[in-house]
C-alpha cells in the first residue's frame, strides 16, 4: 500500500465530503484514532470527536481516552445507564451488537443535533464489512447499525483498509506506539466477552479479569488477548464447595484478524493468570485457556 498516497488522497475526500461540521464516532482504539487524526488533517475545527462511556469499556479506559485526546476537544458522553438498560434480558449475541449499534447512532444523533453536525465519520474496516455482509455476525458500525439515522452521510474513510494497513497508516502518521500497536478491542466492548445477559456484577468480575490478563500476557506480545465469563461451575475454596464463574482466557496471533491462530503461551504463565485472577477476582473459581484458532471460532465470543 502507498500509505502517503493513501493518507494524501484520504484527507482530501474528506474534506470534499464534508460542507459544514461532523461528529467523530471515537473509541480510543486504532481504528477510529486514524480516522480522527486524518479528519483532523481534513477540516480542522469542523470536527467534533465524541467518545461514549457505555460502561462496556476496559478498566480505566474512560479516563485514558479522555487524556489521550484532550487537544482535539473531545466530547465525552457518558451513556453507561441507557446501555446497561438496553441490554437487561437480553442474551442473543446478535441482539446484543444491534441494540448497541442501534444506542450508538440516537445518542450520536443527539449529540449531532446540539452541535449542528451534519456528517458522522468513522473507523469502519475491511473486516467489519466482511464479516457482517457474510453473515458471520453483526459489527455494531456495520450490520448492527440501523439504516434509519438523521445524518446526511455517514464517512468510513479507512472502509477498504485491513488491521494491519490502519496500523501503517497511524506509524506514518507518527502517532504514538500505544495507539498504533493498541490490541483490537471490540465496538461492543465487555457485552460480547460475557456469555448470556449483561449484568453490572459479571461486568465488575471480567473488567477485572481482563486487566490481569492483559498484564501477565504483555510481554508475549499478543495480536489480542482478553478475559471473557462464560457462566457458572463448580469449585472449591477453603475446603468448602463454591458456585463460581467461568473465566476463559482468550490470546490470539493473526495479521489481520480474518483468521487466528492461538497463542502458545507457557505453563507458568498461564499458571500466574490463573492463579491471580481465581485469587484476586472475587466469585471466580476456574480459568481455562481457549486453543481454538479461527476458524472454526471467531476471536471474539459473540
Amino acid at each position: 500500500m502507498d500509505t502517503k498516497g493513501f493518507i494524501r488522497e484520504t484527507i482530501e475526500a474528506i474534506r470534499e465530503k464534508v460542507k459544514g461540521k461532523a461528529l467523530m464516532a471515537l473509541s480510543g482504539g486504532v481504528d477510529s484514532s486514524v480516522c480522527a487524526y486524518l479528519s483532523h488533517k481534513a477540516i480542522g475545527s469542523d470536527l467534533y470527536p465524541v467518545f461514549i462511556d457505555t460502561g462496556l469499556m476496559r478498566l480505566d479506559e474512560p479516563a485514558n481516552i479522555k487524556e489521550t485526546f484532550k487537544e482535539m476537544n473531545l466530547g465525552a458522553i457518558n451513556a453507561k445507564e441507557s446501555f446497561l438498560d438496553s441490554l437487561k434480558e437480553v442474551e442473543e449475541p446478535e441482539e446484543k451488537r444491534k441494540v448497541i449499534g442501534n444506542l450508538f447512532i440516537r445518542v450520536f444523533e443527539e449529540v449531532a443535533r446540539d452541535v449542528g453536525a451534519r456528517y458522522l465519520i468513522q473507523g469502519t474496516i475491511y473486516p467489519d464489512r466482511i464479516e457482517s455482509d457474510g453473515g458471520i455476525k453483526s459489527h455494531h458500525n456495520v450490520g448492527g447499525m440501523p439504516l434509519d439515522y438523521d445524518f446526511e452521510e455517514v464517512i468510513e474513510p479507512l472502509r477498504d483498509l485491513y488491521k494491519d494497513e490502519v496500523r501503517e497508516v497511524a506509524r506514518a502518521l507518527s502517532l504514538p506506539d500505544e495507539m498504533s500497536e493498541r490490541m483490537p478491542y471490540p465496538g461492543p466492548g465487555m457485552a460480547v466477552r460475557i456469555l448470556g445477559e449483561v449484568t453490572e456484577e459479571k461486568l465488575k468480575i471480567v473488567k477485572r479479569a481482563n486487566k490481569i490478563v492483559e498484564e501477565e500476557i504483555k510481554a508475549y506480545k499478543p495480536w489480542q488477548a482478553f478475559a471473557a465469563l462464560l457462566g457458572k461451575g463448580t469449585g472449591v475454596k477453603g475446603d468448602r464447595r463454591v458456585y463460581g464463574w467461568i473465566i476463559s482466557v482468550r490470546a490470539v496471533e493473526s495479521r489481520d484478524g480474518m483468521t487466528a491462530d492461538f497463542l502458545r503461551l507457557p505453563w507458568d504463565a498461564l499458571e500466574r493468570m490463573s492463579f491471580r485472577i481465581t485469587g484476586e477476582v472475587p466469585g471466580v473459581s476456574r480459568v481455562v485457556y481457549d486453543i481454538t484458532p479461527k476458524p472454526p471460532a471467531t476471536i471474539e465470543y459473540e
